[in-house]
């Protein structure tokens, strides 16, 4: 089996103080080696400070997020290849937060998974439903269909991630049931191995939505889940270790 990938997404929250939480964690697993994968996506702002700080440590670093195009008259955005620049080896596409905040699309979130692989960064592609669709029944149909339109054909030549987040358990501390977990990963990893044969059998496929020590353990041996997109409990160092090492 494939090493688990277990991101951290730190939002909009750090300062160059909160490095020292990166600095601790890379400090721990240099000392006791996890099996997973472990990824920080920091604020665009501290991309470059941290990848110093985890230089030549077993965890990479991220962006949250990056532009379609490589450079251009478009303020305040961030090119995959300006994080590719700066120490970024992955980045986080299509949260929920911006597709709902930012109106992202599918197809500007497969524009943007291309990107990254231009860039050469492996892509984490985010799909999920609202409360409103899962409770009319209509949680598989949404998840597959933003699969079908936001991991493009091309990203079959390349690493990539796909996360599932329901839109409802991020940031509220309500997670879905194993087997409601377990029944979404199915119908993504079903729609992978249609799209991209081995390559979408090999993808790894995130949960994400309020994971924290407490659950980790149980969601990371749930059936297809390749790993964990982990939001507020990856600021700590202490409570992104211990989901590190439930994997």
């Amino acid at each position: 089996m494939p090493a688990p990938l277990i991101a951290g997404n730190w939002k909009m929250n750090g300062l160059a103080a909160d490095l020292e939480e990166a600095r601790t964690l890379a400090s721990a697993l240099a000392a006791a080696p996890a099996r997973a994968r472990v990824v920080l996506c920091p604020p665009a702002t501290l991309t470059a400070r941290m990848a110093a700080v985890l230089a030549d440590s077993a965890v990479a670093v991220g962006g949250q997020d990056c532009h379609a195009e490589i450079a251009g008259a478009f303020t305040g955005e961030v090119s995959a290849e300006m994080l590719a620049d700066a120490g970024a080896r992955l980045v986080i596409v299509g949260h929920s937060e911006r597709r709902a905040g930012h109106g992202e699309s599918d197809t500007a979130v497969a524009a943007k998974a291309l990107a990254a692989v231009r860039g050469g960064l492996e892509p984490i592609v985010c799909v999920g439903e609202t409360l409103e669709q899962r409770q009319a029944g209509r949680a598989l149909e949404v998840v597959t269909g933003q699969v079908a339109g936001s991991v493009p054909p091309a990203l079959g030549e390349a690493a990539f991630a796909v996360a599932y987040e329901p839109v409802w358990a991020i940031g509220s501390g309500l997670t879905p049931s194993i087997a409601e977990i377990e029944e979404v990963h199915a119908a993504i990893r079903k729609a992978l191995v249609a799209a991209f044969a081995q390559a979408g059998a090999r993808a790894p496929i995130l949960y994400g939505g309020s994971v924290k020590p407490a659950n980790a353990a149980e969601i990371l041996r749930a059936a297809e889940v390749g790993g964990a997109l982990v939001g507020g409990a990856s600021l700590k160092a202490a409570d992104f270790l211990a989901i590190v090492r439930a994997a």
